[in-house]
């Protein structure tokens, strides 16, 4: 069982930035992949970012390529989304999400755990 709480949303402007992070309880972290999910409003929730257990590899969405990036601490069982160049269209609620599967899953269906989310919103 894990536990998922994330943080660091709010309101920036186009073309700031924030670093979202998610801490997790539990002491089996390290096996679990996590990624980013966002959902906005009347849309479904779409994947974001990944990262495998040991950090070593990450997959992003299209969307976000060059702009995210994900990272997590092991030893802080802790995984975080840094966000540059933010748009109006990041607006959403971001997840995090913990999948017991190895590689790099970005459909939903694969993640086992999710937090409650935090709400980011990009103004223009």
């Amino acid at each position: 069982q894990v536990q998922l709480v994330e943080s660091g949303g709010g309101l920036v402007q186009a073309g700031g930035s924030l670093r979202l992070s998610c801490a997790a309880s539990g002491r089996t972290f390290s096996s679990y992949t996590m990624g980013w999910f966002r959902q906005a409003p009347g849309k479904e929730r779409e994947f974001a970012a990944v990262i495998t257990r040991s950090g070593s590899a990450t997959y992003y969405a299209d969307s976000v390529k060059g702009r995210f990036t994900i990272s997590r601490d092991n030893a802080k069982n802790a995984v975080f989304l840094q966000m540059n160049s933010l748009k109006p269209e990041d607006t959403a609620v971001f997840y995090c999400a913990a999948s017991g599967q190895f590689g790099l899953p970005y459909s939903p269906s694969a993640y086992d755990y999710w937090g409650q989310g935090t709400q980011v919103t990009v103004s223009s």
